[in-house]
């Protein structure tokens, strides 16, 4: 099926009741998107239309690893799901991904032959986006009971936790998600502060640790099912059906009237696949149980590999440092340089002072400093890279610095010393402020840093 359709920027994969059958909102929430977003419906064409042009070109395909981070965002004890749990889910995504997965040998033989690896593997995260050792797993407690479609777990000012930079981690938030929802997903092409995939946290399992809670969607098929969106994958009967109209944009999947639900019996016949081998009910963009779903096809595979292209639109992956591991620090530090702002004066509000160049790795702490006379230091509030600092209500001066420390030797380094001054303002001619422009006299001038 190669037609070209438009989709939602978020699949919504929904269960009825709290383990009932699987149903879809997304075209509801397609309008919601386009509407928010004019320029989104053109972005999604571009790069359905270059995963077409990959596919007929039959380009050599390579292995490619995402680094993924776990954003367990949790309002009671069991919804706060082990990282023994998110790590089973990891596996069962490479599993379902490279077409190991233990039940691959429930592949129809008539589908058998389509039945693809498709050489996307992922790996948990070591590194987060501060070059910091990490698990690749955030624990989160929030007021919040259940969340939904709006987006709200994907913002620490709403009750959930940020995204990491999308293009270096493929971001999995597991929640308690309200209204029966089991999982959603953004498609590539959305925002970049809204990237990622949302799954139920009874969902989070995989064959071989299923998750207790998850009836029949206990093993992680519903992690498989929404990545394979994030990787541009659409529902096995295309979304807009009915007559057997569907086109999920794959040449090599069976065209199918609708969604099939449960466990069918193979071979499933419908109103559009009337002979054998029937409907492709066990590929992971259907909507069966998770212990029915077993394969990608290679059109969905080359679907996927389109992405990772040096024009694709999630090649910045390919660079990503998320699993690398941080070498630990060893020796004296260096404390890198405290640099001022492109404009070192301002009247109100804060600026920032940055810190370049200074070691990173696994033991460097970093801690900002202030003092009043260069003799006294105290400690000061400022993350790895850099502090803000505001304008002094009064005449003055304020030092800071940094001090960079390898907790594995123990020794240290500090950084040059900048200064930032405040010069009392004895008069104004003409004007009551100094920051809005225009002819004015001052016997002092604002507030500066050196």
């Amino acid at each position: 099926m190669k037609k070209i359709i438009l989709f939602t920027v978020f699949s919504i994969l929904v269960i009825a009741n709290s383990f009932g059958q699987r149903s879809c909102g997304s075209m509801d929430y397609l309008a919601d998107q386009l509407a928010a977003d004019p320029t989104l419906q053109q972005k999604m064409d571009a790069i359905n239309m270059q995963a077409q042009q990959f596919a007929a070109g039959k380009k050599t395909r390579t292995i490619v690893t995402i680094p993924v981070v776990f954003h367990v965002v949790y309002n009671t004890a069991a919804q706060n799901i082990s990282d023994a749990q998110c790590i089973a889910q990891l596996n069962q995504l490479n599993l379902d991904f490279a077409h190991l997965n233990t039940d691959a040998t429930n592949t129809p033989a008539a589908f058998s032959g389509l039945a693809a690896n498709t050489q996307i593997q992922f790996c948990l995260a070591v590194r987060d986006p501060l070059g910091n050792t990490t698990t690749g797993i955030t624990h989160t407690p929030t007021t919040v009971t259940s969340f939904s479609t709006n987006n709200n777990i994907k913002f620490a000012s709403s009750g959930g936790h940020d995204a990491w930079p999308r293009d270096q981690y493929l971001n999995i938030w597991v929640c308690n998600l309200g209204s029966s929802l089991l999982g959603y997903a953004q498609f590539p092409g959305g925002a970049a502060a809204t990237d990622g995939v949302v799954v139920l946290y009874t969902s989070v399992g995989s064959m071989l640790s299923p998750n207790p809670g998850g009836g029949s969607y206990d093993i992680g098929r519903t992690a498989t099912h929404e990545v394979g969106h994030w990787l541009n994958m659409r529902h096995i009967w295309g979304d807009d059906g009915g007559a057997c109209t569907g086109d999920d944009l794959v040449g090599d999947t069976p065209n199918s009237e609708d969604a099939n639900y449960g466990c069918p019996t193979y071979p499933l016949l419908d109103a559009c696949a009337t002979v054998n081998p029937g409907a492709m009910f066990m590929n992971y963009m259907d909507y069966v149980d998770d212990a029915c779903m077993n394969m990608f096809t290679t059109g969905q595979a080359a679907r996927m590999a389109s992405l990772f292209t040096t024009t694709g639109f999630r090649y910045p992956l390919l660079n990503s440092l998320g699993c690398t591991s941080v070498a630990p620090c060893s020796g004296t530090p260096f404390s890198g340089t405290v640099s001022l702002p492109n404009t070192d004066t301002l009247c109100s509000g804060t600026k920032t002072l940055y810190l370049n160049g200074a070691t990173t790795g696994t033991g460097i702490t970093v801690q900002w400093e202030t003092s009043a006379d260069q003799i006294t230091w105290a400690n000061a509030t400022g993350v790895n890279n850099g502090i803000s600092y505001s304008a002094p209500a009064s005449a003055g001066v304020k030092y800071y610095r940094a001090y960079v420390t390898c907790t594995t030797s123990g020794l240290s380094d500090t950084s040059n010393v900048v200064a930032v001054y405040s010069y009392g303002v004895n008069s104004v001619s003409g004007n009551t402020t100094v920051c809005s422009g225009g002819l004015v006299t001052l016997t002092a001038n604002g507030v500066g840093a050196m």
